[in-house]
């Protein structure tokens, strides 16, 4: 139990963070410097009121000092992050996997908010992602089921790359190059944990980018060659494989 609090509160403060690249990656800008700052009267933001969800709740949703609206966007990543960690700790049987795992959890988050509002996967994420993802799941691996595992997931990222590619190359109007880039590392998050749950971890992506491509043309929100971001929905099907995977091929092979 401590540990699933433990990740809930680093989420919550991760999650801050995250807010930061979603905003401030697809226009080009350091993460780093300057600090954070209203966007409406750039007044810089003091620690007091940049408390994850406490200082949003306790300013009503405004800035301080011009009362200009803060996006409901933020509370809602910094909640998000923190309950995927708290669901990440709870479901996974190896505490040492958490290792790769969160940070993983943590860029889905990003990813996925920059992919629905702008259609974007940046190479500045997911590339330092996967040479990340390659390092923890290494160490993940040294702490725990040992190297067997770390090369299944090496295997996973290589054949997940080159299916996704070989899905742009056939009809490349159906995805872009960011999703085939995002398939290698959530194929290497998937391989760890074994090739059934590579399998379940698309299959649920493709489900559900069908239902929710289907979705919105009924709902008259896109028309049928519209471009709908196909991140968020590889994200949740690399989640239920991970956490769901061996549960779920279970249920569908009935033993």
């Amino acid at each position: 139990m401590l540990d699933i609090i433990a990740s809930a509160v680093v989420g919550l403060l991760v999650g801050s963070f995250a807010n930061v690249v979603i905003h401030r990656v697809p226009a080009n800008k350091s993460i780093v410097r300057p600090g954070s700052k209203c966007p409406s009267c750039g007044t810089a933001i003091a620690p007091r009121d940049n408390i994850p969800v406490v200082s949003w709740l306790l300013l009503r949703g405004r800035c301080r000092h011009c009362s200009a609206r803060i996006s409901v966007r933020y509370p809602a990543v910094e909640l998000t992050t923190a309950g995927l960690f708290a669901l990440t700790a709870w479901r996974l049987e190896r505490g040492t996997d958490l290792i790769a795992y969160l940070p993983l959890v943590w860029v889905l988050v990003v990813l996925s908010s920059i992919d629905i509002e702008h259609k974007l996967l940046p190479n500045r994420i997911v590339l330092p992602a996967v040479a990340a993802m390659i390092v923890l799941l290494a160490v993940a691996a040294a702490l725990g089921p040992g190297w067997g595992t770390w090369v299944r997931a090496l295997a996973g990222g290589a054949a997940s790359f080159a299916g996704f590619l070989a899905l742009v190359l056939i009809a490349p109007r159906g995805m872009g190059m960011g999703d085939v880039k995002l398939a290698g590392l959530l194929g290497l998050a998937l391989g760890y944990v074994g090739w059934a749950n590579v399998f379940v971890g698309f299959f649920v992506a493709f489900l559900a980018g069908s239902v929710g491509g289907l979705a919105l043309v009924a709902a008259r929100r896109a028309g049928m060659k519209a471009e709908i971001p196909f991140g968020p929905y590889l994200a949740l099907g690399t989640l239920v494989g991970v956490l769901w995977g061996e549960a779920l091929r279970r249920v569908w092979l009935g033993s």
